[in-house]
């Protein structure tokens, strides 16, 4: 029996899901131009609801995001998604009021008194999100925030990963929000191109580079603005006056949370090549202490076994190659949970799959150097990293790290927490992403700051109508003579 769907069935599927997806952007359109400038009190009442949602059901969240897993820690899906969330929205509502404020801007002296200048922030409509696996609570309730802080309307497009998640969502949303207003969608298969297709007034995309790029050209056919949150290898540097207990403790601590599978954790660490031993032994020592049993419901599993294999098979090519493989436990990867023990990869040269993408999992790749030289110029030979993670106490050296590798964010002795920081902005640069989210930087980016002029009752300007005559032409020379 042929099993291979019916073109014919499946141009007609994506047909319905197109026509579903923009009857819903229809209507959520026009909901959003009957009130095309919601009050602080509309938007305030929104927050709330969002924060109400997440706080009285976060015992179902939690389950069906470990459901979708295989096995999720729930302290990690607490600390990560539950509590990280509330305090999102708490930051936005305590700061809202003043950032809806519209701005004053200096008026040009050439101009008569009584002009003004203002920035005023407005919505600019309905936002669709497409929405990742790895932290669906936290990456879907920071962007609609910032989404209805600044006064819009959302579409979220959850994961394939997140069914579970995306159901009881879709069961729950309608309690606290009008269709009108907030929408889950299901990936069944065609919906994300189809989602992308849509002329949102923003999109903002969360995943892999390879994605992100579909997903915004097929933006562009509407010339619809896309913030894109993706990935790359993420360098952490250990400066060999650094302790090294602490780099280690801080580094594993990251490398281990939800399996490693986060878009800003250590990718590979750069270690001095006099103290490579010394961090093996820490390393193997640390996960022997905080992770002794990875089939325990403390340790989360690996998503799906497209991951997991991918993960095993970059261990085996690693391994291959000629690459010296640490496993950080007794335990071997478990395909059944789809759980892998912390490995370290050492002696690692470029032909190998662990040098060429992001590992997203509990493999770190380490790398020696000799000199600061040695780091910059290795990290600068490829992509521009989502972060930095510079460990050390020597100022100068830090700087120098800063400003000579360019990277989407940095943590300065620790990893990943610079994205906790709610009045920082986040995101990526070139490969890594584009655009910022977070706090202010996400009211900003989901609002048009719109410059508005208000021109004074008498302005110099008739008198340089046509024809230009004498007066005109010598205001015009001693403006360039008073500018030189």
């Amino acid at each position: 029996m042929n099993s291979s769907v019916n073109p014919a069935i499946e141009a007609n599927s994506r047909s319905e899901t197109a026509e579903a997806l923009a009857q819903t952007l229809r209507k959520q359109r026009q909901a959003f131009l009957a009130e095309p400038q919601p009050t602080f009190s509309s938007r305030k009442a929104d927050l709330l609801q969002l924060k109400r949602l997440v706080a009285e059901n976060s015992d179902a969240i939690i389950a069906a995001i470990s459901k979708d897993y295989g096995n999720r820690s729930s302290f990690e899906s607490k600390f990560a998604e539950i509590v990280t969330g509330l305090d999102t929205i708490n930051h936005t509502i305590k700061h809202l009021k003043r950032w809806m404020k519209p701005q004053k801007r200096s008026i040009d002296w050439t101009m008569y008194f009584g002009a003004k200048n203002r920035l005023i922030p407005q919505p600019l409509g309905v936002v669709g999100l497409i929405i990742p696996w790895n932290f669906p609570i936290n990456l879907t309730f920071s962007q609609l925030t910032a989404v209805f802080a600044a006064g819009n309307r959302a579409m979220v497009k959850m994961s394939e990963n997140s069914i579970h998640l995306t159901r009881l969502l879709q069961q729950l949303a309608p309690n606290y929000f009008a269709d009108d207003k907030l929408t889950f969608f299901e990936e069944t298969g065609s919906v994300g191109v189809e989602f992308s297709k849509q002329p949102f007034d923003l999109m903002i995309f969360t995943g892999s580079g390879q994605t992100g790029r579909k997903v915004m050209a097929a933006a562009a056919e509407n010339l619809t603005p896309v913030i894109l949150e993706l990935g790359g290898k993420a360098p952490a540097i250990i400066d060999p006056a650094y302790s090294m207990q602490k780099a280690v403790d801080r580094i594993l601590f990251v490398k281990q949370f939800n399996a490693g599978q986060i878009c800003t954790n250590v990718d590979y660490v750069f270690v001095h090549k006099s103290q490579i031993d010394d961090f093996v032994a820490k390393a193997d020592a640390y996960a022997r202490a905080h992770c002794p049993d990875i089939l325990s419901d403390d340790y989360t599993s690996i998503i799906d076994d497209r991951a997991y294999q991918r993960l095993v098979h970059t261990l085996d090519d690693a391994r291959e190659k000629g690459a010296r493989v640490v496993p950080l436990s007794d335990q071997t990867p478990d395909p059944t949970s789809r759980k892998i023990p912390l490995h370290l990869v050492l002696d690692t040269t470029s032909d190998m799959l662990i040098r060429q993408r992001e590992t997203f999992g509990p493999l770190l790749m380490v790398l020696s150097y000799e000199t600061s030289d040695d780091v910059i110029t290795y990290v600068n030979a490829h992509d521009r990293p989502l972060a930095l993670y510079p460990f050390t106490d020597n100022k100068a050296l830090c700087d120098r790290y800063i400003s000579n590798i360019m990277s989407g964010g940095v943590t300065v002795n620790d990893a990943l927490f610079h994205v906790a920081q709610h009045d920082l902005p986040f995101g990526g640069v070139g490969p890594s992403g584009m655009g910022h989210y977070h706090g202010y930087e996400g009211f900003v980016a989901c609002s048009k700051m719109r410059p508005v002029f208000y021109q004074a009752s008498t302005t110099m300007m008739k008198k340089l109508a046509p024809p230009y005559g004498d007066f005109a032409n010598k205001t015009m020379n001693l403006l360039i003579k008073m500018k030189r």
